[in-house]
């Protein structure tokens, strides 16, 4: 029987509503507070943990994967506290409820969301903790806590003298109870925030003491290697174990239900072992398509549906038949690689009483459910100690690499590690999707009056969803975890939350139209996707404004006039745009075979305009400096946001030049960095951010840089030499 999603919400909440209303339930796991008196601990809350020795210690709930977590969110804690922030050691959380990201009910680190949801609560956490050792220290001396005031990790007396250590008044402060809310400090008291700070993780990174996830290393530890089909859906047939097993420092060979698993006792030798292999694939049910194939079907399913509506106003219909003219464009952009520089790699250890896994993971909840899908044990009997990441971008946000740690350490019983090759990270990705937008909008005079967009492509949540729902209902037996991924999804927009990764970027942006109709076609050619940074805003970034800057063009007005007329109701978009122009110096000459070109797009609640100066040189794109203005509400510290901007300007203007993964017959062409290159060192453009001082409070930074940079680049070719392109990457010599 076909049923669609609300059919099929009605239909299991009558026939099986013990089922809707037990997911519902919180998990059982929690974190202990309070003072320990064998240890001189003292745990107020689930973030801090203060000791006799005058320790502090933070559980940072957020991964560190170089946008700064470890810096940012300690500031948050410090600055309340009031301590410095270089006092205090962070601790990457365990897995437990408390540390879940509450936008996505996960315990995930993504979306740029790390500071904006931790602003609040972890200052308050610092309060409270603060006033409690105030109190203690006030009750010690007889005194009234607001006499006293906590300052530079010690409580002072009234009299400005005498003072005491928090580590002295960590029993005693268990002790007190705190009545009513705790003020926070207002901003002009601030020691730490809004300051230029360096990064506190930034000695044990130059110096090599920073763990990554590949830096592990147990006593009696082996190494693992996977062989994968080469095409997604492939399957094993038969290979050659017997022959590949008889060979030195091999400890064993088999399949797993990704492929097929060599160890031995070093690494190399695992490798050599696994280049022995001779596999037998099934590819009877694996993908067999090539890069124009995706995109033959992408323009298949616009031709046959229109899409489902996201954002409709007016009557587009009406504003294409009174307009002067009317304007289309059609964008593609191929599949994209994470390539972070530390390829997939986790470590696990099986015993009898559970499993321990070490990773570079984003989301160790849902690692915790990757590797109790492969084991007899469920997700409580499984430990996550989550390490340094070398590089996310939402890559590690899917458990995969996970997964085989563990079913190679379920097998044989001792630490396993687990790497994969930068090959096969690049082979095996889970790419960034292929999208295809058709444009269209009417023109009358120099106004804009229509405005059409059809999105056409996958959902990433249809991939992720397999994981994600299971770890948000940890106690569910294992046999429900297909059952609440099938639920995830026929219920995705209407008891669960939609998934806007195709559409994002496309429904907000800020020109004011008077009709407007947004579509998105869901079609999905088969190849494995995730969310890659800055995620649908990436493409919808490159669509938009490229489109804008056609319609500017168009209407025979400068592209910067032209789109701030249609921004005039948006203050901070217009604030962002007027200062990047005026810093990059919009209106002046460039030097000859150079041309400026210009994007404003906002993502992750931050407001982003680029200025990009490029050219041609020695047959190739040259770029030479980018001007941003961003506004990204309050700042907490100023150097990490211009870090993160200016990072994603390069991430960005690497996908432009170079990012495209191919596929022929089902497999990806690219390997290594010879044939998915990155920028290099020599092609990098000098960069200007530009920080708004704003009151509003504060957004994320880690991926807003990404989408403009690519529209701008191409907008600036087209200035150039009057070509455009509407495809990635972008060619010199197109």
């Amino acid at each position: 029987m076909a049923m669609n999603r609300r059919n099929f919400l009605k239909v299991s909440a009558g026939a099986s509503g013990s089922l809707m209303v037990s997911i519902t339930l919180p998990g059982c796991a929690g974190i202990q507070t309070g003072y320990e008196s064998d240890t001189g601990e003292w745990r107020p809350d689930a973030w801090l943990e203060l000791t006799a020795d005058d320790e502090v210690f933070f559980t940072l709930a957020r991964v560190e994967m170089g946008q700064g977590t470890y810096t940012g969110l300690t500031t948050l804690i410090a600055e309340e506290l009031e301590i410095q922030p270089e006092r205090i050691t962070p601790r990457f959380a365990p897995v437990a409820p408390e540390y879940r990201n509450p936008l996505y009910k996960l315990q995930l680190t993504g979306g740029s969301t790390s500071v904006a949801t931790s602003w609040e609560p972890l200052r308050t956490a610092g309060a409270e903790a603060r006033q409690m050792l105030v109190m203690a220290a006030a009750r010690v001396w007889n005194v009234e806590a607001t006499e006293c005031r906590a300052s530079e990790g010690r409580v002072v007396h009234p009299n400005g003298i005498d003072s005491m250590a928090y580590g002295q008044l960590v029993e005693l402060a268990a002790k007190e109870v705190l009545r009513g809310d705790i003020a926070l400090k207002p901003q002009s008291e601030w020691k730490y925030i809004g300051k230029q700070r360096g990064k506190l993780d930034a000695r044990a990174k130059s110096t090599g003491t920073a763990v990554y996830g590949i830096d592990v290393d147990l006593p009696d530890m082996v190494y693992g290697v996977v062989s994968r089909p080469p095409r997604s859906g492939g399957r094993v047939r038969d290979f050659n174990a017997d022959q590949v097993r008889a060979m030195t420092g091999v400890l064993d060979v088999f399949e797993i239900e990704r492929g097929v698993a060599v160890v031995a006792d070093k690494y190399w030798r695992a490798r050599k072992a696994q280049d022995a292999l001779k596999i037998d694939w099934d590819f009877s049910d694996a993908v067999s398509l090539s890069t124009g194939d995706v995109f033959d079907s992408y323009r298949a399913a616009a031709d046959d549906d229109p899409g489902e509506s996201e954002r409709s106003e007016g009557s587009f219909a009406s504003a294409m038949e009174e307009g002067d003219r009317v304007v289309e464009a059609e964008y593609a952009q191929p599949y994209l690689a994470h390539a972070t520089l530390e390829p997939m790699n986790a470590t696990a250890w099986y015993r009898e009483d559970g499993m321990e896994v070490w990773a570079p993971t984003q989301a160790p909840d849902l690692g915790r459910i990757a590797a109790a899908r492969v084991t007899n044990l469920g997700p409580d009997d499984i430990t996550i100690n989550t390490t340094f990441l070398g590089g996310g971008f939402g890559r590690r946000l899917t458990q995969d690499y996970i997964e085989e740690a563990a079913a190679v350490a379920y097998r044989v019983g001792r630490p396993v590690k687990v790497i994969w090759s930068r090959e096969e990270d690049t082979r095996h990705d889970l790419y960034r999707p292929a999208m295809l937008h058709r444009m269209k909008a009417s023109l009358s005079g120099a106004e804009l009056t229509g405005w059409h967009h059809q999105i056409v492509g996958p959902q990433i949540l249809d991939w992720y969803v397999r994981n994600a729902a299971p770890a948000q209902y940890p106690w569910a037996p294992k046999f429900m975890y297909d059952t609440l991924g099938s639920v995830g999804l026929m219920a995705e927009g209407i008891a669960t939350p939609k998934d806007f990764s195709a559409i994002e970027g496309a429904i907000e942006y800020p020109y004011r139209v008077s009709n407007v109709d947004i579509r998105h076609t869901h079609t999905d050619p088969g190849i494995p996707i995730t969310w890659w940074r800055s995620v649908g805003f990436s493409h919808n970034g490159f669509a938009v404004e490229t489109f804008m800057d056609e319609l500017a063009h168009e209407a025979g007005e400068d592209p910067y006039q032209f789109r701030r007329r249609l921004i005039g109701h948006e203050p901070r978009h217009l604030e962002v745009l007027d200062r990047v122009v005026r810093l990059a110096d919009w209106q002046s000459p460039v030097p000859e075979g150079r041309a400026r070109g210009l994007a404003l797009f906002r993502s992750f609640g931050t407001y982003v305009a680029q200025v990009v100066e490029a050219g041609i040189e020695n047959g190739a794109i040259r770029v030479y400096k980018v001007t941003c203005s961003v506004d990204c509400g309050q700042v907490v510290n100023p150097r990490i946001v211009e870090d993160q901007i200016e990072g994603g300007i390069l991430f960005g203007l690497t996908a432009a030049l170079y990012g495209e993964i191919t596929l022929e017959n089902g497999e990806v062409q690219q390997s290594n960095f010879h044939d998915y290159p990155l920028m290099r060192q020599y092609e990098r453009p000098e960069v200007l951010v530009d920080i708004v001082a704003s009151s509003e409070s504060p957004t994320g930074v880690g991926e807003p840089g990404v989408p403009p940079v690519i529209p701008a680049l191409g907008n600036a070719l087209f200035a150039l030499n009057g070509k455009r392109q509407r495809s990635l990457p972008l060619r010199a010599n197109a």
